[in-house]
């Protein structure tokens, strides 16, 4: 790209707007590439015996009605394999963040675990969140 300058080697107004506007483009791309997805903000597991844990996760999306909102969360596996979903049937407009658990049985030589998250419009997430598990 050229940035035109007058005569007096000054850039010219037009030229500075535009120069000026591609750099704040550039400089928010990545948070408007990104707007819109599920935010995973924590997660935990709780033993609760018999190889069975409790799974909370809190999630912050812009849930702005039925046609968007954040609509689950799976733990994965190591291998990426579903161990346990939790569908959330509803928009949490007015609750951000918000968190909800689902308790899963999970198998003894697993020793951790990922979390993912989904909304109604973008699908699941890039963002995966790991867990440790205490046995």
């Amino acid at each position: 790209m050229s940035i035109k300058r007058s005569r007096t080697g000054m850039f010219t107004e037009r030229s500075k707007m535009r120069h000026i506007l591609i750099s704040l483009l550039l400089g928010l791309l990545p948070s408007l590439l990104s707007a819109g997805g599920v935010e995973i903000i924590d997660a935990n597991a709780t033993a609760s015996g018999h190889g069975r844990y409790h799974i909370q996760v809190t999630l912050r999306h812009t849930d702005s009605g039925w046609e968007h909102y954040a609509n689950a969360w799976r733990v994965l596996a190591p291998d990426g394999s579903i161990l346990g979903e939790r569908r959330l049937l509803h928009p949490h407009v007015d609750e951000q963040p918000f968190t909800r658990g689902l308790t899963i049985a999970i198998p003894d030589e697993i020793t951790e675990v990922e979390i993912e998250a989904q909304d109604s419009r973008h699908g699941t997430g890039k963002q995966r969140f790991r867990i440790r598990l205490h046995r």
